[in-house]
C-alpha cells in the first residue's frame, strides 16, 4: 500500500471507530417503565436514531432528531429533520420548539433519551423569546468569522437559548423524568457541557462570560442580543442551570465516542503495516496555518536529527483549529485544508513527507470535501494549473489549491463527528 492509500485507510478507520451504527447499541440503558422519548441534534443525529431503532425493534419509540441538510437517513419511528449548519435557520428553530414541547410533557418513570453530537449547537436552536432568529443567525455568523474557539462561541449560544446549557434536561427532570444523553464528542476535552452547547449538562458559564466573549473577539452583536445578555448579567433573567442544581440528580451524560479513540484507531492502521505511529493528542487548537508551522518544525527536527522520533513515523493528531478571515475575504475550504496548505508551504523542498487532513464529519468548511492529502509533487502539480501555494494560502483558497493538485478527499456526509483527523507521514 502506498503512502497516500495508507493515510486514507487510517482516516477511514478513524471514522469507523465513531460510527453510531457500530457503537450506539452497546450503550443503551434498560427498557424504561414508562414512555420513551428520543430527541437529539447533531451531524450524527440521524445515524444515532437509526441505531436506536435497530437495537430496540420491539420497544415503542417516538421522537424527533435534527441533523444537517443532506445528513438524514430513513427511520421508522423517530422523525429526522434537516436544518441549517453552521448558521441556524427556521427549520431548526421549528423542530427545536417541538422537541422542547414534547420534553415538557414527560412524566415520572418516563425516559428522555437525548442523542447529542457535534453540530448540535446550531441545529438545536431555539432562541430566548426576546432574541429573534435573525439576530441569532447574525451573531453566530460574526462569531464564526471572528476566529473565536468553539468553546467560547458556545458560551454565547447557551445564554441565548431555551434549550442549550442544560435547559433541555432541566425541563424533563423538573417533571420527574429520567434523562440519558448519549454523546459523540467533537470538542477538545470531551466535556458534555461543551458538546453541542450541552443541552443536558450543567453550565458553569455566565451571562457575564458571554458578554466578555463578544468583547474579546470584537463582535458587535445586534442590540437585542447584547440587551438580553446585559439583563442576564444584572440578574434580571434566570441563569442557565448550574452544577449544584438538584435537577441533575436524574440526569446522566454518557460520552460514547471521542476523538482520541478515533486517533488510536487510525494509528493502528500504520502499526499493522509495521510503521511507528505516534498520537500527538486530540486537543490541538489555534489558527490552522500557525499550527501547521509548529508541525513543520517538528518534521524538520525528525528529518534532520531523528528527534524526538525516528523516521519512518506517522504523526497523528486531532482537535479543532480555526481560520480567521480578513474583512471582505470569502475564502474556500476549511480548517483542515488550510492547515495542510500551510504545511505544504512550510515544507516545500523537504523530501519524503506526506500528509492528510480531514474532518471526520465528511465536510471541511465551505465546500463538499472532507479534506485533502499532500504528496511530494502536490505543489508542482497545482502550479501546472497556474495555482500557486503561497498565493492560495494568502487568499484562504485551500480548496482551489488542492483541487488543482488533484488531491481533494470527498466522502460525502459520514453522519458522525469527532472533529479533525490529521496525519503527517515521514518516510
Amino acid at each position: 500500500m502506498n503512502a497516500v492509500d495508507l493515510m486514507r485507510a487510517s482516516f477511514d478507520a478513524a471514522v469507523a471507530a465513531a460510527d453510531p451504527l457500530r457503537i450506539v447499541a452497546n450503550c443503551l440503558p434498560d427498557r424504561p417503565l414508562g414512555r420513551l422519548l428520543v430527541v437529539g441534534a447533531g451531524k450524527a443525529a440521524a445515524s444515532m436514531a437509526l441505531a436506536v431503532e435497530r437495537a430496540w425493534p420491539d420497544v415503542p419509540l417516538e421522537g424527533v432528531v435534527i441533523t444537517r441538510y443532506a445528513h438524514g437517513l430513513p427511520t421508522a419511528h423517530i422523525r429526522v429533520v434537516e436544518a441549517g449548519h453552521p448558521v441556524p435557520d427556521a427549520a431548526g428553530e421549528s423542530a427545536s420548539r417541538e422537541i422542547l414541547q414534547r420534553v415538557s410533557a414527560l412524566r415520572r418513570d418516563d425516559l428522555l433519551l437525548v442523542l447529542v453530537s457535534g453540530g448540535g449547537s446550531s441545529l438545536l436552536s431555539l432562541p430566548v423569546t426576546d432574541v429573534s432568529m435573525s439576530a441569532l443567525k447574525s451573531v453566530t455568523s460574526m462569531l464564526l468569522a471572528s476566529g473565536a474557539p468553539i468553546g467560547e462561541i458556545n458560551v454565547v449560544r447557551k445564554h441565548l437559548s431555551q434549550i442549550a446549557g442544560g435547559r433541555l434536561a432541566a425541563a424533563a427532570s423538573a417533571r420527574g423524568a429520567q434523562v440519558l444523553a448519549l454523546i459523540i464528542s467533537d470538542v477538545t476535552g470531551d466535556s458534555p457541557t461543551d458538546i453541542a452547547s450541552g443541552p443536558c449538562a450543567a453550565d458553569p458559564s455566565t451571562y457575564a462570560d458571554a458578554l466578555a466573549v463578544l468583547s474579546r473577539w470584537n463582535v458587535f452583536a445586534p442590540a437585542e442580543v447584547t440587551t438580553w445578555l446585559q439583563r442576564g448579567a444584572s440578574g434580571e433573567v434566570p441563569e442557565t442551570p448550574k452544577p449544584d442544581d438538584s435537577l441533575f440528580a436524574r440526569v446522566e451524560n454518557r460520552v460514547i465516542a471521542t476523538a482520541h479513540q478515533s486517533l488510536e484507531a487510525g494509528a493502528e492502521v500504520f502499526r499493522s503495516a509495521g510503521m511507528q505511529a505516534v498520537v500527538l493528542g486530540d486537543t490541538v487548537t489555534g489558527e490552522a496555518r500557525e499550527v501547521a508551522k509548529v508541525y513543520a518544525a517538528l518534521v524538520r527536527e525528525i528529518k534532520m536529527h531523528s528527534q524526538p522520533f525516528k523516521a519512518p513515523v506517522a504523526l497523528i493528531s486531532g482537535g479543532e483549529c480555526t481560520v480567521t478571515l480578513p474583512a471582505g475575504s470569502q475564502g474556500r475550504g476549511g480548517r483542515c485544508t488550510e492547515f495542510l496548505l500551510s504545511l505544504a508551504v512550510e515544507l516545500e523542498g523537504v523530501p519524503g513527507v506526506y500528509a492528510l487532513a480531514c474532518d471526520t464529519d465528511g465536510i471541511d468548511g465551505s465546500e463538499d470535501n472532507a479534506g485533502a492529502w499532500l504528496a511530494l509533487d502536490s505543489i508542482d502539480h497545482a502550479a501546472r494549473h497556474q495555482v500557486y501555494s503561497r498565493t492560495a494560502l494568502d487568499r484562504h483558497d485551500a480548496h482551489g489549491f488542492f483541487r488543482a493538485a488533484g488531491s481533494l478527499i470527498i466522502t460525502g456526509p459520514t453522519r458522525t463527528n469527532v472533529n479533525d483527523y490529521r496525519v503527517i507521514l515521514i518516510s
